[in-house]
């Protein structure tokens, strides 16, 4: 209900300005693209953002003649399976530390615990933007609000620098600008419980995020994020990919809030008789 009562909010803003029968949005800048729309990658980078062939399971154990899927997952059959992904890293591999690469081979290990996605937690940036859902971008001149299919999340991209975020959270806080066409929007302030894929890749709260949104067609965006986080990573590293907007008549966001999915999950222990 708050993120409803907050997209109600932002469409208004979004549609102060327009004259009667014009689109959101219409009263954009008038030398700016119309990123307005919903959107959607065609990729497997959140199955994993490096380059990756196909395997049974996200999570393994050992087998008589090589790795099955986890117990916990061996009834999905190959809905359970990874499919195999190109990767979208710029130069092929996350430049890690050593300790932090540690640390991603105990998550990949340990999936089914660790991965955020599984609890329905709240994305992150960037993985929120090649979850297998589609988001949508709503502006004008005044103002940019992202809303996401996934868990029901939200960003306000603030025009104007607010300093530094008050605390750390999930979706952190962002900040837009323009470069020519090009819309530039920094995030920072993130906490360090999201994870950036499927695989285990992950940050600490020191992240900063500079995504880079450019018209390449009527119906496509290049997208490229650029991450920074001396705690995990030996350098800034960039990932790249095309965004697809949705043209189908009828087109728009539906539910998935998954939070009411994973209350078996996470409290079904604490039933007076938990289930088998």
């Amino acid at each position: 209900m708050a993120r409803r009562a907050l997209f109600v909010l932002l469409a208004g803003v979004l549609c102060a300005t327009t004259s009667a029968g014009e689109e959101p949005g219409a009263e954009r800048p008038a030398d700016k693209p119309d990123l307005n729309g919903i959107w959607q990658v065609l990729n497997r980078a959140n199955d994993g953002l490096e380059a990756h062939p196909a395997k049974a399971s996200y999570a393994l154990r050992e087998g008589p003649h090589g790795p099955l899927p986890a117990e916990e997952v061996v009834a999905l059959g190959a809905i359970g399976a990874v499919p195999a992904g190109l990767g979208v890293v710029v130069g092929g591999e996350i430049p890690y530390h050593d300790e932090a690469l540690k640390k991603r081979a105990e998550n990949r290990a340990n999936w089914l615990s660790r991965d955020p996605e599984i609890k329905c937690y709240l994305p992150g940036i960037p993985r929120a933007t090649y979850m297998p859902y589609p988001f949508q971008i709503l502006h004008n001149q005044d103002a940019i609000f992202f809303t996401y299919e996934y868990a029901g999340a939200v960003r306000h991209i603030h025009l104007e620098d607010p300093g530094p975020a008050p605390l750390d959270s999930w979706m952190g806080q962002s900040t837009g600008t323009w470069d020519g066409e090009t819309l530039v929007i920094e995030t920072t302030g993130q906490n360090d419980q999201t994870w950036l894929d499927r695989s285990g890749n992950f940050h600490s709260a020191a992240l900063r995020v500079v995504e880079r949104f450019t018209k390449t067609g009527a119906n496509t965006l290049r997208y490229e994020a650029t991450l920074e986080d001396p705690k995990v990573f030996t350098r800034p590293w960039t990932i790249r990919m095309t965004l697809y907007r949705h043209v189908e008549p009828g087109a728009k966001l539906m539910q998935f809030n998954c939070v009411e999915f994973v209350e078996e999950l996470l409290y079904g222990h604490l039933r007076r008789r938990p289930l088998e």
